[in-house]
């Protein structure tokens, strides 16, 4: 079903996941588009952004953002298209950035938005490389992993939006760059086109042996986005005073309980004292969010100047988002993955 000047089309919480996500713990509902009142906009949704970070709002536990509640819309960041105004400061047709979520029609006050110039390249790349991915790895990496000429810099999930950043901007800086992806068309997309020295295949067997060769001379920063069997291979690689950034942890989403074998929190806490590494998570808005004018100005140029690719997947149809977004934790996307809700 295509997207109606009558219908708002919403996907919502249905249930809680226990583990992975199924179709089932979300609803498609349909209701009558709403009506701004004054000093409000009528956003119409082109894009939505699908990310990781969606898994945890699912979920009633305790985070650094409150979870989304039973019957509610999915949250998500679109770009949109303002359909009616009745704010002086934006005018109909102006694209801004907002977080509308799953659906095909949102108000908003204004406040919460971010408009879009005529200059901007891509309406859907404020989405990713320009947007939230992009800020992520340019505030993570320059600001907490520090990475100096000559140093190793190894990044995982390394053709996703926020790894592919990473490794490309340690490039930049003069690193030796080793990625970590799953598969080897993505691999040969680290290499070939995105310029990172090396690039392993998880999905092979013996990740921490192959490893150690891709980075004779350790590691000296780890951008930590995965977690699981790929941090295990990295931590005795590390060398004295490396940085670990932490934006997040994808390989234990899913999970419902503390993964079996030894206890290995000793063995972090005295190598992070004896190597006196640097281990640091951040949440990029609340941290940085006074930053994103510097981002945006070096990354345009970057971008303009093709020293960074980008890839996007996009998909079609907002009811496609929730398989979308299965497949997005299992790692089945090949990029930044954007639903497009609808046709420009």
């Amino acid at each position: 079903m295509s997207q109606s000047p009558q219908i708002n089309r919403s996907i919502v919480l249905a249930s809680r996941p226990f583990g992975a996500p199924t179709p089932d713990n979300f609803r498609l509902e349909q209701r009558p588009v709403p009506t701004p009142e004054k000093g409000e906009l009528l956003l119409r949704n082109v894009y939505l952004s699908l990310d990781p970070y969606m898994r945890g709002r699912m979920s009633d536990e305790p985070s650094y953002a409150k979870p989304l509640e039973i019957n509610e819309v999915m949250t998500g960041g679109t770009v949109s298209r303002v359909e009616k105004s009745n704010n002086p400061e934006y005018l109909a047709g102006d694209w801004v950035v907002s977080r509308s979520g799953w659906q095909d029609y949102a108000i908003s006050n204004g406040n919460d938005l971010l408009k879009l110039d005529d200059k901007f390249p891509h309406p859907s790349y404020a989405l990713g490389i320009l947007g939230m991915p992009g800020f992520t790895a340019y505030m993570g990496l320059l600001d907490i992993g520090q990475p100096k000429a000559g140093e190793t810099l190894v990044v995982a999930a390394a053709t996703g939006p926020v790894g592919a950043t990473v490794g490309q901007i340690g490039k930049l800086k003069g690193c030796r760059v080793v990625g970590i992806a799953g598969g080897e068309e993505k691999c040969r997309h680290a290499v070939d086109t995105l310029g990172f020295d090396a690039c392993l295949n998880h999905q092979q067997p013996f990740l921490a042996k192959r490893l150690a060769q891709a980075c004779p001379q350790g590691i000296d920063v780890y951008y930590e986005n995965v977690g699981g069997k790929i941090f295990d291979a990295v931590l005795p690689l590390l060398n004295p005073k490396a940085r670990i950034p932490v934006c997040g942890t994808i390989s234990q989403y899913n999970t419902t309980s503390l993964p079996e074998g030894p206890d290995r929190l000793p063995l972090l806490e005295s190598i992070i004292l004896k190597k006196r590494i640097r281990m640091q998570g951040f949440i990029i808005f609340d941290d940085y969010a006074h930053r994103y004018g510097e981002f945006i100005q070096q990354m345009s140029l970057w971008v303009a100047e093709g020293k960074i690719h980008y890839r996007e997947q996009i998909i079609d149809g907002l009811e496609n988002a929730p398989q979308a977004f299965i497949g997005l934790l299992e790692g089945k996307n090949f990029g930044k993955l954007v639903i497009q809700i609808a046709k420009e």
